[in-house]
C-alpha cells in the first residue's frame, strides 16, 4: 500500500543564522536545518532513487527494497518506502543505537543486524556484504546503491532551490561527505546561481573518502571506507577532517546556545563554517544540518558516554593545514586545498 500525500512532506525546511562561540566568536553563518522534515534529508535522495528506478522498470510495484546503512539514510528509505509502496529491509550494524533501531523497526523496517566488522573494510563492507545475501534472498529486491547511484545526487536538488530562494546569495558552502550525494547535488544547483561559490567538504579522520588511510570511525553518517563514486572530487575546493571529539564540542555549544544542534555531520559543519565567518570577514557562508540530536542522546549527549570514550576536554580551534592528502596522516581537525580523485588513474570514463 503505497501514501503518496507523504511527498507533500518533502523538504521545505527552514534556515537560521547561526552565531555561537563554536568555539570562538565569529561573524555568523546560516545553516539549512534539513532534520526537522519527516524522514531527514536523505528523504530527498530516497525518493529520488526509488522514483528514478521506478521509471526506468527497475524496481515494480510492491517490490522490496534492500540497502545497507548506519541509519540516516533508513529512515529516509522507509519514508519513501511507505510513500510508494515498497518494504525495506536495512542492513545494519550492532553499533547502531538501540534507540535508532527501535525507531526504524516502528516504521515498519525489517532489519538485518551485522555482529562483527570486515577485517579491512569495517563495518561498511560487512554490511555490503551481508547485503549481496539479502538481495540473493529476495528476487525482484531493489538496491539504491547510495554510493554510486546518479539519482541520489539528483534528489539535492530541490535543497538547492531552497536555499536559492531563502538567501540573498552563498559564497562559501560547507558540506559533510559519506555517500557525496548531497555535496554534488547542492554544490551543483547553486553554482548555477553563484558561479563563484566555493564547496568546503567536511570528512572525519580514518575516512578514505580524500585519500586518507582507512582507521576504525566512532562518527557515523559521514566518512567512509569505500571510494564513492557519488563524490564530484572536482567539485571541492579544500576539505578538512575532524575528530570525534571537536564534533562533541561543537553539538554541545550548539545546543547551549543555539538550541537547534544534532549529530556528528551537524557538529562537523558547525565547526568549520564558524571557523570560516571568523577567519574569511564578510564572507556569506551557508552549512547543512543533516541531522537533529535525539538519536545521540546515548552518545554526544552523555557525559558518561563522551568520558569513557576521551570525547570531554579541551579541542582545537582552528586546523593544522596539509599540503595534500597524502602528506600525513591526520590526527586532529586538519584543512587541505588540494583535492584529488584517489582512484583517478583507475575510473573509467562513463
Amino acid at each position: 500500500m503505497s501514501a503518496p500525500q507523504l511527498l507533500n512532506l518533502l523538504g521545505h525546511t527552514p534556515l537560521i543564522y547561526v552565531d555561537a562561540p563554536l568555539p570562538h566568536p565569529h561573524g555568523g553563518f546560516w545553516a539549512k536545518v534539513e532534520c526537522v522534515a519527516p524522514g531527514g534529508m536523505k528523504a530527498r535522495a530516497a525518493v529520488a532513487m526509488l522514483a528514478g528506478a521506478r521509471r526506468r522498470g527497475e524496481l515494480r510495484d510492491g517490490a522490496p527494497v534492500v540497502e545497507s546503512t548506519s541509519g540516516t539514510l533508513g529512515i529516509g528509505l522507509v519514508f519513501a518506502g511507505q510513500a510508494l509502496g515498497h518494504p525495506v529491509v536495512l542492513v545494519v550494524d550492532r553499533e547502531l543505537e538501540p534507540s535508532m533501531r527501535a525507531l526504524l523497526r516502528a516504521y515498519g523496517a525489517r532489519l538485518e543486524v551485522v555482529d562483527r566488522p570486515h577485517p579491512t573494510g569495517g563495518w561498511q563492507q560487512a554490511r555490503r556484504e551481508r547485503l549481496t545475501q539479502v538481495l540473493a534472498a529476495l528476487p525482484g529486491a531493489y538496491w539504491p546503491d547510495q554510493y554510486h547511484n546518479p539519482d541520489n545526487v539528483a534528489g539535492y536538488a530541490s535543497l538547492g532551490d531552497e536555499i536559492a530562494a531563502q538567501v540573498d546569495a552563498v559564497d562559501v558552502l560547507v558540506c559533510s561527505v559519506g555517500t557525496g550525494g548531497h555535496s554534488a547535488g547542492l554544490a551543483r544547483t547553486l553554482r548555477r546561481h553563484w558561479p563563484q561559490l566555493r564547496l568546503i567538504g567536511v570528512d572525519t579522520i580514518g575516512s578514505t573518502i580524500f585519500g586518507q588511510p582507512a582507521r576504525r570511525r566512532v562518527m557515523r553518517g559521514l566518512g567512509s571506507s569505500i571510494f564513492p563514486d557519488n563524490v564530484d572530487y572536482p567539485a571541492f575546493d579544500e576539505v578538512h577532517w575532524l575528530g570525534p571529539a571537536e564534533a562533541v564540542d561543537t553539538c554541545r555549544r550548539l545546543a547551549r546556545t543555539a538550541f537547534v544542534t544534532g549529530g556528528w555531520s551537524t557538529g562537523a559543519v558547525a565547526r568549520v563554517a564558524a571557523w570560516v565567518a571568523r577567519t574569511q570577514p564578510d564572507t556569506r557562508v551557508l552549512a547543512v544540518f543533516p541531522d537533529g540530536p535525539h538519536r545521540y542522546l546515548d552518545s554526544i549527549f552523555d557525559d558518561g558516554w563522551c568520558v569513557r570514550n576521551g570525547l570531554l576536554g579541551p579541542t582545537p580551534g582552528h586546523p593544522v593545514e596539509i599540503p595534500h592528502p597524502g602528506a600525513v596522516e591526520v590526527t586532529r581537525w586538519s584543512r587541505c586545498r588540494t583535492v584529488d580523485d584517489p582512484l583517478r588513474h583507475e575510473r573509467v570514463p562513463a
